[in-house]
């Protein structure tokens, strides 16, 4: 059998049963999280030539329906500025995104779509929905219903554990 054939655990198979549950819900979380990605990643890659990356910063611009600052972009992003800049200056060369001077504040940038990128985006927006609709497809309105309901619940205990440090 080639080495490729072999299934190889993911973290969650690698928690002993006796395991506490919270330590193996959230290695089931990040299993999920992970295989969808990947899923995802392979997907912008082979249909958009484009990374998941850039998809995310497409669709935060999209989604704040104004140009951002750097640190508002790298806020939505959950990531540090820079870690962005980078990811930007191609994105700019490429022509999906523009950077301006804030005109309130000489020392920010903004950045903002330019209309390649939006046309961009509104095509990979569709394709990116149907796939994570198929992805969560074992699930029952319900379900996923439920699971929206739990994840609020570990968002906000997640939340409320990051501002008592």
């Amino acid at each position: 059998m080639p080495a490729s054939d072999i299934a190889v655990p993911d973290r969650e198979a690698a928690a002993a049963d006796n395991a506490r549950l919270p330590l193996r819900t959230w290695l089931r979380l990040l299993t999920c999280t992970n295989r969808i990605e990947a899923i995802i990643r392979a997907r912008l890659r082979a249909e958009f030539d484009t990374t998941l990356a850039r998809f995310d910063v497409l669709a935060a611009l999209d989604a704040a329906g104004a140009d951002l600052s750097m640190g508002a972009l790298s806020a939505r992003l959950m990531v540090t500025s820079g870690n962005v800049t980078g990811l930007i200056d191609a994105m700019e060369r490429d022509g999906l995104v523009r950077r301006m001077r804030h005109p309130q504040d000489r020392r920010s940038t903004l950045i903002g779509m330019t209309a390649e990128g939006r046309a961009l985006f509104a095509r990979m927006a569709p394709a990116h929905a149907r796939w994570i609709e198929a992805a969560m497809a074992g699930l029952s309105r319900q379900e996923a219903r439920q699971l929206w309901e739990v994840l609020g619940h570990l968002k906000r205990s997640a939340l409320r554990l990051g501002a008592s440090e």
